[in-house]
């Protein structure tokens, strides 16, 4: 999760190809920034076992029968292999409200990585605590990604990052215990 302006593009890139090789799925938001790059470097990895998943916004104004039954300009971006498109326009600094796809992002997700972004990607920080789900922010500074609850954790190195993202799979497989 991150930006949709700016595409961190050297950051973006060691995660879109370290998640196909790690042989996990993609979900981003399927817009342009940090979703796209991250996207298509994910599916440059050749023979990757996952798929690049992007889960659109509707273009705003609330009638699913006009234009709020299209995405908006810039999604999908051409990386994205499988479109779940949905009415919920949403987006931004208003990306906790009802009428959000972060919902659908982070419910559908294993675990989040948080990149450098803006109000919306800090909104699907604050669901991605509500709902439980491990997350954790590939940052430099916690001043990278404005409005970043203190309760998701920080890490500069990607080694870190990594290994959070196998603990946090490899528990969700386990069995639970007695």
């Amino acid at each position: 999760m991150g930006a949709s302006r700016e595409p961190h593009s050297a950051r973006s890139r060691r995660v879109g190809q370290w998640i196909a090789r790690a042989g996990y799925h993609l979900l981003t938001g399927g817009g342009p920034g940090v979703m796209a790059a991250v996207t298509e470097a994910f599916v440059g990895v050749p023979d990757r076992r996952g798929l690049a998943i992007g889960i659109l916004p509707a273009r705003g104004g609330g009638d699913i029968d006009g234009a709020a039954g299209r995405p908006p300009p810039g999604y999908p971006n051409p990386w994205v292999e499988i479109v779940v498109g949905t009415h919920l326009d949403s987006l931004g600094a208003r990306g906790g409200d009802e009428r959000s796809r972060n919902h659908v992002n982070v419910l559908s997700s294993d675990v989040l990585i948080f990149l450098p972004g803006s109000a919306g990607t800090a909104s699907e920080a604050r669901l991605a605590l509500r709902y439980g789900k491990p997350s954790i922010a590939y940052l430099d500074a916690r001043a990278d990604l404005p409005g970043l609850p203190d309760a998701v954790p920080v890490e500069p190195e990607f080694a870190r990052v990594e290994a959070f993202v196998r603990d946090a799979c490899e528990r969700r497989r386990r069995p639970p215990g007695p």
